[in-house]
């Protein structure tokens, strides 16, 4: 089933017909890229990568992790990051949009540290998710300052 997830996501089909498994599966596989950016991928970054999804989907830590695991293998497998944004910006709104960016914010600065290369990616994920710069910076800063948006 998860295979069959994967497949769609990489096959280049209509993405507004993709099930709702598919956009999670995109929104798990850019998470793992934000933190896989800057070369490390630790633990607290794969809990935090858990939590992120539980608290989106409503998922006990086994399914959040299960969810993680498929973004692994997609990301893994991902020549680049477009198949995924694409999936999501067709899939979800932009409210909801603007919270991913706040979770992959999360992830990012989850080392307490910045890396250029994260900064590349997220410019690329703000951007093909169809924000702006400023949607960015300001979920930046509430990631840092402790807010958070609802709905993730």
């Amino acid at each position: 089933m998860a295979l069959d997830r994967l497949r769609r996501l990489f096959s280049g089909a209509d993405v507004r017909t993709l099930p709702a498994e598919d956009a999670r599966s995109a929104i798990a596989a850019i998470l793992v890229m934000a933190a896989r950016a800057d070369g490390s991928y630790e633990g607290r970054e794969q809990r935090l990568i858990d939590q992120v999804l539980a608290d989106r989907y409503g998922l006990d830590p086994s399914a959040a992790a299960g969810l993680r695991v498929e973004g692994e293998a997609a990301e893994a497998e991902a020549i680049d990051h477009y198949q995924f944004t694409r999936s999501i910006r067709l899939a979800v709104t932009l409210e909801d949009r603007t919270a991913i960016v706040e979770a992959l914010w999360k992830v990012v600065l989850a080392d307490a540290s910045r890396d250029p290369h994260e900064d590349s990616l997220m410019r690329q994920l703000v951007e093909r998710l169809g924000l702006s710069p400023m949607d960015s910076a300001l979920a930046r800063q509430r990631v840092a300052g402790g807010g958070s948006t609802p709905g993730l």
